[in-house]
């Protein structure tokens, strides 16, 4: 079996291609993995030093946008797990087009591949925040797409395309949709790397207006582990949302990593909200439970413990990381 992990060395992708060389989900045991990464800012072998040796794993640096190399990579594989993505809210707002490029065109080009080479399986890893905001309740499969910010719809475009390929081509496609992820290996621009190795080290933590805003947060384990159930499991052309069951608000959220670094409210700025800022985020897991038997199973304030103590340990991973995207 082989399977080609785009974005592999990025935060959630690394996650699921350790676990994977490590034979830890049950139908992809022993399995070929290659990952395609263009290792971009955010993307970084280190996140995969502890199999990089593996003679199961190879590593392909390459654009999802270079249709020889993509069509190359894919050339004898089983699978396609599709994590590639530029994906920070912030950056979106400033300069939407790389985001239009990478996701929408990149994952047209990756689904081209997939016809042309006989792929077996593409999975699509896409966001809750292709719905938009919900005021109250939880969002199931069903619901319509409605972006409100431009990360968001290119993750919808994506996702289009994706469900298009499947219903025109007969392509065998999954699509998932994951609420907000955490642990190790975050790039440390998403709020809780940021605001831990901030506070650790002194600095203040930007909290966007009042800090009401709500999201549901999913270990990345539990994340990575929908996926392959999702991947061994999922019936063809559907999609499955994948949640962690926690929701609370940014300001909760802070009083948290606070606690945890010994911080106090002296440390928080408050700033002007992000244009466009979705309330809430919430989905429905019901049907990921009851077809593929996904639970989220990493508790939060043991998930949260751990994630803040990894980058305590870990400033070497870190620190030249911020210093290189003038982070702080």
């Amino acid at each position: 079996m082989r399977i080609v992990v785009t974005g592999g060395a990025g935060f959630i992708g690394s996650n699921f291609v350790r676990h994977l060389v490590a034979n830890r989900y049950a139908g992809l045991e022993n399995a070929q993995v290659v990952v395609l990464d263009a290792l971009t800012y955010s993307g970084t072998l280190t996140n995969l030093s502890e199999c990089l040796d593996s003679p199961r794993l190879t590593v392909v640096h390459g654009d999802i946008r270079d249709e020889k190399l993509v069509e190359e990579t894919l050339t004898g594989a089983d699978y396609v797990v599709h994590f590639a993505a530029e994906s920070h809210v912030d950056r979106s707002v400033r300069d939407a087009g790389i985001f239009i490029d990478t996701n929408v065109r990149g994952t047209q080009v990756l689904l081209d591949a997939a016809l042309r080479t006989d792929v077996t399986r593409f999975l699509h890893v896409s966001t809750d925040e292709v719905y938009g905001t919900i005021a109250e309740g939880s969002w199931d499969e069903n619901e319509p797409l409605l972006p409100n910010s431009p990360y968001a719809a290119s993750k919808a475009g994506s996702d289009l395309i994706v469900r298009a390929y499947n219903r025109t081509h007969g392509l065998n496609t999954v699509t998932t949709r994951c609420s907000n992820n955490y642990g190790p290996h975050q790039f440390p621009e998403k709020v809780i790397p940021l605001f831990v190795t901030n506070l650790i080290d002194g600095l203040t933590v930007p909290l966007y207006g009042e800090g009401l805003n709500v999201r549901d947060w999913l270990h990345v384990d539990d994340h990575c582990r929908g996926i392959a159930l999702a991947l061994t499991k999922g019936r063809a052309g559907e999609i499955y949302n994948i949640g962690g069951g926690t929701e609370m608000t940014n300001r909760e959220l802070t009083e948290l990593l606070l606690d945890a670094t010994g911080a106090d409210w002296s440390s928080v700025v408050q700033v002007e909200d992000r244009k466009g800022h979705d309330l809430r985020y919430s989905v429905d897991i019901a049907k990921a439970t009851a077809e593929l038997g996904y639970v989220p199973e990493v508790p939060f304030a043991a998930g949260l413990a751990a994630t803040v103590e990894w980058y305590r340990a870990r400033r070497e991973w870190w620190e030249p990381l911020k210093e290189r995207a003038k982070l702080g």
